[in-house]
Formats: structure tokens, sequence, C-alpha cells
């Protein structure tokens, strides 16, 4: 008896030990069958990166974790830089714009504009290789805007009251319980034209433009396509079949393989995006656009 159960000792503890992690093993089975590859392609690994910029800009810190791998990622021989966005806050803005600068110096990155790129999201675009833009985006807006609201009449219908202690004249620049005075917009002015010649000197260089002529491309014109194109802020108009064609000849791959991006991780970045923006609706915030 004794000599049975050795025997068969290696089959009862296989299965004791399905039935002890019986559960763990069906979770493991169905994680396997949502993310297994589907067929030999998916074993390839992608010699092109596509990396999307939708919505406005605010917190990019995953956006640039992307940019940056696929300039360290050998195996990525060129990237194309896909734009949908309204622009958003300097700080990340720029952020991305220097980012994609990096990401240039090690191998080529285009970018393409499906529907609106414009300020910050221009501003993130303009030291890529080449910009192409769909027929019918909208372009420019190359400007900088601090807002705010003033809630004094609001709260006072209510029967609320700020009150706060504070040490330095303008320390409550863009409060939002009465009207700003006019040492405090002069102050504000002060940091927007700051931030605007930045951003202007920025496209200037990047694009070989003119800065003594930037009323004509900057100034916060909106522009088409076409117009875009004639005054030097893109490179061409096409779809995006156009720039994917582009940036397979810049980086010279003859077999392209395209990364995929997971629908589940582009439905969650949505939903922080949506509600970044709506903190921001009510905050005061120094934005391009």
């Amino acid at each position: 008896m004794e000599f049975l159960k050795k025997l068969f000792s290696p089959i009862t503890a296989t299965l004791s030990y399905i039935q002890n992690h019986f559960k763990a093993m069906i979770f493991v089975l169905i994680l396997f069958l949502l993310f297994a590859p589907s067929s030999e392609e998916d074993f390839t690994p992608n010699n092109l990166q596509q990396i999307s910029l939708i919505g406005p800009i605010f917190e990019v810190s995953e956006l640039v974790d992307q940019i940056d791998a696929a300039a360290k990622n050998e195996h990525i021989k060129g990237v194309l830089f896909v734009i949908d966005s309204p622009g958003g806050s300097v700080a990340p803005s720029v952020e991305v714009a220097y980012a994609i600068k990096r990401l240039k110096e090690q191998k080529p990155v285009i970018v393409y504009a499906m529907g609106t790129i414009a300020s910050g999201s221009y501003y993130a675009s303009i030291w890529a290789n080449e910009i192409i833009v769909n027929p019918g985006s909208m372009v420019g807006s190359i400007g900088v805007v601090m807002q705010g609201a003033d809630f004094s009449e609001l709260m006072e219908k209510v029967g609320v009251k700020s009150q706060s202690v504070q040490a330095g004249k303008y320390k409550k620049v863009g409060t939002t319980d009465r009207a700003w005075t006019d040492y405090e917009l002069n102050e504000l002015n002060k940091v927007i034209q700051g931030t605007y010649d930045m951003f202007t000197a920025d496209v200037a260089s990047a694009r070989g433009l003119d800065l003594s002529k930037r009323d004509m491309y900057a100034n916060a014109h909106i522009f088409t396509a076409m117009q875009a194109k004639d005054v030097g802020l893109v490179d061409s108009l096409g779809v995006l079949y156009d720039a994917k064609e582009k940036l397979v000849k810049r980086s010279g791959v003859t077999n392209p393989v395209w990364n995929k991006e997971d629908k589940f991780d582009k439905f969650m970045k949505q939903i922080a995006t949506e509600s970044t923006l709506l903190l921001h609706t009510y905050l005061p915030a120094m934005v391009l656009r």
C-alpha cells in the first residue's frame, strides 16, 4: 500500500494543487485568453510606433515616458506622433515639446494632426522632422492666456465672505473672490508676455521662421491647414495613410510593423483627461491657446 502511495504521489499532488488553486488558475487562464497574441505578427517586435496626444494637455508624465522609451528602444526606427488637441497648460506642453526634441536626435519623428493642432499641442510638435496635417485641421492659436472667474457677486448674494492672511503684495494675484486690481493685471501681463516670447522664439527656431515677423504666424491667429502651410507652420497636407508612408520612408524599414494601443488604457486616459479638464475649468491657470 505504501509503495502504491509513493508511485502515484506525483499525480495526487498535482490533483491536490489544482483543487486548492482552481480559482487562481481559471483567473490566469482568462488573462491569457484576453492578452495572448492572436497571430504570429503579434510576436514580432514593432519597428514603428504611433504615440497619440488627444484632448487638452494637463498631465503628461505618462506621455513623456512613452516618448523617452521609444527613443531608447533599439527596435523602434521611427515614431508617428498623432495629435488632436486644443492645447493646455504651459509647462506640460513644454515637457512634451522637449521630449520630442530628444527623440528626434535618436530617430525620425513625424507629427500628424488629425483634427486640431493648436497652441500647446502645436508647441509640443515643433521639433518633429515634419508636420503633416489633415486638410480639415485647424492650426495655430500661438498665444497665451490666463483667466479666472470673479465670484464676488455670487458670494455677496449667498452671504459668503473670504478672508486670508498673506505676505507679499502680489500673493493674491488670480484670486476668484474679487475683481483683479490694475497692479495685479500688470503683474499677470508681465508673466503672460514673457511666456509668449518664449513660445514664439521656440517656434521660430524650430520651424526656421523670422521671429521679427511673428505677428504673421503667431499672435493667436487661427489657420486652416493650407493657410498654416503658407505661413510655414506645417510642412504638408495629407491623411494618416500619407503620414505613415512618410515615416516608413524616413525610417528606412522594409517591413513596417506598428504598435497596437491597448483599448482599456486608451479609455482610462480619456477619463483622466476629462476629469483634469473639469478641475481646470474652475481654477485660474495659465494656458497656451
